[in-house]
């Protein structure tokens, strides 16, 4: 099943925020991490917006791809967003380093390249 109408726009999210953790983060070792209030708080919220946008994700398209761990996706976020005593900087860069360049593996191939400008 190939995404259409809102689900390749919250798929195009998800990957554009994919990107971008995996650019933050790109050469940087955890102990830079872990000090660095920006770049965690940059981390976070690029992660926040995957699983907003995987929230938002039909079902029948989710249900399509069991493959994407979509309620861990949307689980994180919720944390994220609500549980924000609970986050641990450990999991957040596993997350940022491991999940996410796999996350983007599995997007790249679904959502469609945007058409060219002049």
């Amino acid at each position: 099943m190939r995404p259409e109408g809102q689900d390749v726009a919250f798929l195009w999210d998800m990957l554009q925020a994919a990107k971008a953790v995996n650019e933050f983060v790109s050469g940087r070792p955890y102990a830079e991490y872990e000090r660095d209030l920006m770049l965690r708080s940059a981390v976070e919220r690029q992660i926040e917006i995957i699983g907003e946008a995987a929230r938002k994700v039909s079902t029948v398209f989710r249900r399509s791809r069991p493959n994407i761990p979509w309620s861990g996706i949307i689980s994180q976020r919720h944390v994220l967003a609500h549980e924000y005593g609970e986050i641990r900087n450990e999991r957040i860069w596993r997350v940022a380093t491991i999940d996410v360049p796999e996350l983007i593996n599995q997007l790249e191939p679904l959502v469609p390249e945007p058409p060219a400008t002049d």
